[in-house]
């Protein structure tokens, strides 16, 4: 949960329909990219046409750009460390069911 507030928390939140800058974090694992219908989206984002697992979320944390290019995630430059990035992860899917 630290791993998260630290990084995340400023524009996301894990509460269903609480978009804020960012979107909701609840449930990611498993939803479309850029799929939620009450948050303002980046075309990137919206076009980038896979779905969330934790591979891909772990490469999207250590770097937005790389991943989806042309995202609104700056000035979010990534996480280069690995164990916070999967501390992020499993946080993101322990709170999934809440």
């Amino acid at each position: 949960m630290l791993a998260f507030n630290n990084a995340c928390r400023t524009c996301h939140t894990l509460k269903e329909g609480d978009n804020r800058l960012g979107p909701s974090l609840q449930a990611i694992i498993g939803r479309k990219a850029g799929s939620l219908p009450d948050f303002a989206y980046s075309s990137a984002m919206k076009d980038a046409g896979f779905v969330w697992d934790r591979d891909k979320l772990d490469r999207f944390i250590a770097d937005p750009g790389a991943v989806v290019p042309g995202n609104r995630m700056k000035p979010f430059g990534g996480i280069a460390a690995p164990d916070v990035r999967a501390r992020i992860i499993a946080y993101l899917e322990s709170a999934a069911g809440r």
